[in-house]
Parts: C-alpha cells; structure tokens; sequence
C-alpha cells in the first residue's frame, strides 16, 4: 500500500510539473499507456487470490482515476492559459478593409423578365402561371393546330414517353410546352372576360444555334373583352416596346404573317441601325423581326368556351432572351446558359435593384 501512495505523489508531482500539452501527454503515457507504471499494477489483478484482489483492486482503481483526473484538469488549465496567450498576442485592427468576397448578380434573363412585368402591370395586366409540362390539348389543339402540323412532331417538339392505361392499351403522351399560349388557354377556360393577363415562363422547342436555345424564356400576352380590335394591339405593343427601349423614336411595322391561333395574325419588326458590332434600336433603316401577334382566332375562343360573337381579343408573344440580347448588347444567345462567372459579371444586375415602373427598369 505504501508503494502505491508512493507512486500516487510521483505522478502527481510529475503532472503539476507539466509545462506544456506535450510534457502533460508524456506523463499520462509513462502512466496510463499499455506499458505505463498504473496500467502494469492493473494487469497484476488477475494473477492474485480473491481477498488480495479485493484490497489491492480497490487502491489501485482509486490510483488510476486520481491520475486520470488530475491529467485532464492539467489539461484544461493548460490549455486556458495557452488561449489567454495566444488571444494576447493577437490584434485585430477594425480599420482594414474587409477581404473582397465576390458578389452574385441577378441574371440578365430574369432581369428582361422582370422588367416586362414591371411595364405590363403598369399597364393593368396581370401575371398567369401554368405547368412546364403539359398536354396535346392545351399545347396544340385548343390552338387550333392541325393534326399534321410540324410542330406536333418530334422534330420540333420535346414528347415524353406515352402513359399506359389500366388496361395496358397507350395512354396519353406529355410534352414540354413550346410557348406559354398553354397558360392562355387554361386561363381563358378558368376564367370570365374581361381577361388582361401576361404569361411569363420557360418553353422548350428542339433548337440550338446563336439565337435560339432548347430551354428558352417567353412572355406571352391576352387580352379578351368586348370591342377588342387591332388598335388595341398595336397600341399596347408599341407602348411596351418605348417603355423598355427606354426611348420614344421606336418605329415600328406590322407584317402578315400565319400563326394557327390568332387571324388576322402579323410579325412586328422594329427599326435599327447595327453599326460598330451594336444594335441600335430606334435608329437606322433596317428593319428586325421582334415579336408575333394578331387577334385571338374563333376556333381558339370556342375551344375554351367564349362566344366569338360576343368576345374579341388580341394575343402577342416575344422571347425574353432575345429582347434581352437586343437590349443589352448580348452577341450569342448560347452565353446565357454557359455559367461563365466572367460574362455573368459583365452582363449581370445587382440583386437589390429590383425594376419597377417608377423607378427605372434597367
């Protein structure tokens, strides 16, 4: 018993003499590791009688838990005392500058949406939303395409696989919507004139080059009441396109043109002047395709259960991206999708600068 006391000091001594974390570590090893002094008392346990182990047992337990907790609280004051020095020695001076950490930025393709929402709502129109999946009905036959027409087929046009039915015959076949008429469609269905709505949103066609993009941005627009004529139309356009040219010299043209679901249906073009690389809207000779439009057909306010003869209305739709390219100066419209860091910073917005009506757009 007089050993173990004896031991009992030298380790503690040896443990209150520690100066550092690794001096502290060297004296639990000599004595708790698997060779230590207390460790070695321990593994004698097993060779001693029954009444020798129950007094040496006991003692030698009570030996290895005093050491235990005089090494850990060792620890803790050693490792208090080094943080209080180390927090000494350091300074923080308040008046650098903080690092630089990269900022995000709004993308050019939600900035032009925005802003087109922003011009319509002034103008008393109101946002729609639908599904980006769909079916032949809303995408195509309510429009009053033909039953052959090429946009139906797969050339043109993304098709899921068709769903089978219960009794294993084919179901109906999904598609990705190819404009955001579908949402005009079920708006009209849902809802009593007067209708004054715009449908922004992403369509997707089979279309890969500088100016088009498989996933491309739309903002379709329809407008159905009483006495509704092409006036109308060419009023509310021509006023949204100088609001978000941000100039007054637009000019602008109507070209007849086919569309399934509007008659008579046209293309508006706008005047510009491409000089140095840049298209300058407003200006120059040269005309550019920029939207379709016409008066919502017949046969499309049948097929969503409003009397022709009663109702009248104009639809129009234009691609955000491009209005974007010919807003901000864009060359390819493929950058867009690239998550290049370096063109998102050149051509980015800041996130806080929301665009509304009253105080700017872009």
């Amino acid at each position: 018993m007089t050993d173990l006391k004896t031991l009992e000091s030298d380790v503690l001594a040896q443990v209150a003499a520690a100066a550092d974390l690794s001096a502290l570590d060297a004296v639990r090893v000599a004595a708790l590791g698997k060779t230590g002094s207390i460790s070695g008392l321990l593994k004698t346990l097993g060779a001693m009688s029954p009444e020798e182990r129950k007094t040496q047992g006991a003692a030698i337990n009570a030996l290895r838990d005093a050491a235990a907790t005089a090494i850990a609280d060792r620890k803790a004051a050693l490792e208090t005392a080094e943080l209080d020095a180390r927090l000494a020695s350091e300074t923080l001076d308040l008046t650098l500058p903080a690092p630089y950490r990269r900022k995000g930025s709004a993308h050019p393709t939600m900035q032009t949406m925005d802003e087109m929402v922003a011009i319509f709502a002034e103008m008393g129109f109101a946002v729609a939303e639908g599904p980006d999946i769909d079916d032949d009905f809303h995408n195509f036959t309510a429009l009053n395409f033909p039953p052959k027409h090429p946009a139906r087929e797969m050339h043109d046009t993304f098709f899921f696989n068709p769903k089978t039915n219960a009794d294993g015959s084919e179901g109906e076949r999904m598609l990705l919507r190819t404009h955001t008429s579908t949402v005009q469609v079920r708006t009209m269905m849902s809802q009593k004139p007067p209708i004054r709505i715009i449908a922004p949103g992403r369509t997707y066609r089979c279309d890969n080059d500088a100016t088009h993009t498989p996933v491309f941005h739309q903002v379709e627009g329809l407008v159905i009441d009483k006495g509704i004529h092409m006036g109308h139309l060419k009023w509310t356009l021509e006023t949204f396109l100088a609001r978000f040219f941000e100039t007054d010299a637009v000019t602008t043209q109507f070209r007849p043109h086919h569309f399934p679901f509007t008659e008579p249906s046209a293309e508006m073009d706008v005047q510009y002047d491409r000089s140095g690389g840049e298209i300058k809207i407003g200006q120059g000779t040269s005309w550019l395709e920029i939207l379709g439009c016409g008066m919502v057909h017949p046969n499309v306010l049948r097929a969503c259960g409003i009397d022709p003869d009663e109702y009248q209305g104009f639809a129009f739709g234009m691609g955000v991206d491009r209005l974007g390219m010919l807003k901000y100066g864009m060359p390819d419209l493929r950058d867009m999708w690239s998550s290049d860091s370096r063109w998102l910073a050149h051509y980015g917005f800041s996130a806080f600068a929301a665009p509304n009506a009253a105080s700017g757009l872009s």
